[in-house]
């Protein structure tokens, strides 16, 4: 039995089923390899036959049917492998954590943080290979590389496939939510597609919604899933009918989800009782500023400077004060804000949205052909497109 399904809600039930059939695989045979091969077969089989024939009523049962069959195969040319596939029986034993033991193998200290990524994305999201490069703008290839390099660094130091140690398991969350959090900024601010980069999102939330189910008590695992729903409520004002970039201050703000951010912020609160905070809780805030206020001029511009304060003695980053700094124009006036900016000269000299910032800035200060100068060399440096139009024009009419 099969029923028809919107192309959003297929690919979100592949992606769930997939981490759950990679968990169990790694756990049952014991191969990284092994198993992120039959998965990614039982993926393409899915995206191939479920838009026609629907989604079958268990899709975790079709996908593990699929790879038993594709070990099988396998079986026949390397007998190996026949003791461990022998063990793979439906249904497989359920056991809650797998797939949060799979993320934390996945992302590991000991790969690097573009493998972890890669590895992330390929066995726990079900991406393949092009589909990540394509994301990150990055060959195929090199996706590739990335990802067989980091299963041989598993095989031959021993990388253990469990939950860390309870002295560890903090630490090594905040690099799991690392992987997150550059997953939610690729998609959300990414050079590359637009379906590439909307995919990106997804599974960003998906991941910080697992999270959080699996770790309820860790109030940055809230604090990141929150930030992700914040940004994901207010995205149908981001564009225009166009699809041009929409400034913050002139979107249509019926065009979000209220709904959505009032979960959200809901979310956040109930992490803020832990009092435990940090900079994704205190990033979500800053967002959660933005989103309740009802109107641009309405923006609580005082706390959300005094939020950046906070969240620059957590975590201090030339970015962080960049974004502050865009803040203390709107309470302490332009000139300020670009004394603040002209000390990151020399550490953000290569980053768009320093120059972008200052030409605002310029401007506002009666200085429109430094301001043209500064729009020009942060044009130079984006490769997004929706940020290159913006630029364009503001080129363009001053």
């Amino acid at each position: 039995m099969t029923r028809e399904a919107p192309q959003d809600e297929l690919a979100r039930t592949v992606r769930e089923h997939a981490g759950r059939l990679a968990a169990a695989l790694v756990r049952l045979i014991g191969d990284f390899s092994a198993a992120e091969d039959l998965v990614q077969d039982a993926v393409v089989a899915a995206l191939e036959r479920w838009p026609v024939d629907g989604i079958p009523d268990r899709p975790d049962a079709w996908l593990f049917t699929v790879a038993r069959r594709r070990g099988l195969d396998v079986l026949r040319r390397e007998a190996r492998y026949r003791e461990k596939l022998d063990r793979l029986q439906w249904p497989v034993p359920a056991e809650p954590d797998e797939r949060l033991r799979l993320i934390f193998t996945c992302c590991h200290p000991a790969l690097p943080r573009s493998a972890q990524v890669a590895l992330t994305l390929r066995l726990v999201c079900g991406l393949t290979t092009a589909q990540i490069g394509r994301a990150f703008l990055v060959p195929e290839a090199t996706v590739a590389q990335r990802i067989t390099r980091a299963k041989r660094k598993i095989a031959a130091t021993a990388i253990p496939y469990r939950l860390p140690a309870e002295a560890d398991l903090r630490s090594r969350t905040a690099e799991v939510l690392t992987v997150v959090y550059l997953m939610l900024n690729e998609g959300y601010l990414s050079t590359g597609g637009e379906v590439a980069s909307q995919r990106l999102v997804d599974d960003a939330e998906w991941l910080a919604a697992l999270l959080h189910e699996l770790l309820p008590d860790e109030p940055e695992v809230a604090g990141l899933l929150a930030l992700i729903r914040l940004h994901r409520a207010r995205s149908g004002g981001r564009f225009g009918a166009d699809g041009g970039l929409v400034r913050l201050a002139d979107q249509d703000r019926s065009r979000w989800d209220h709904a959505a951010i009032a979960d959200a912020v809901a979310l956040l609160t109930r992490a803020a009782r832990r009092h435990r905070p940090g900079p994704y809780q205190l990033q979500a805030a800053i967002v959660a500023c933005h989103a309740e206020a009802a109107r641009w001029e309405d923006t609580d511009w005082e706390q959300i400077v005094l939020l950046y304060d906070l969240l620059l003695h957590l975590a201090p980053s030339p970015v962080t004060r960049l974004h502050r700094a865009v803040a203390l124009r709107y309470t302490a006036g332009a000139r300020a804000a670009l004394d603040e900016l002209d000390e990151l000269a020399e550490p953000l000299a290569g980053y768009h949205l320093l120059h972008a910032t200052r030409a605002d800035l310029l401007r506002d200060l009666g200085r429109p052909d430094e301001a043209r100068t500064a729009d020009a060399r942060a044009l130079r440096l984006t490769q997004n497109p929706a940020e290159q139009a913006v630029l364009h024009d503001r080129l363009r009419w001053t």
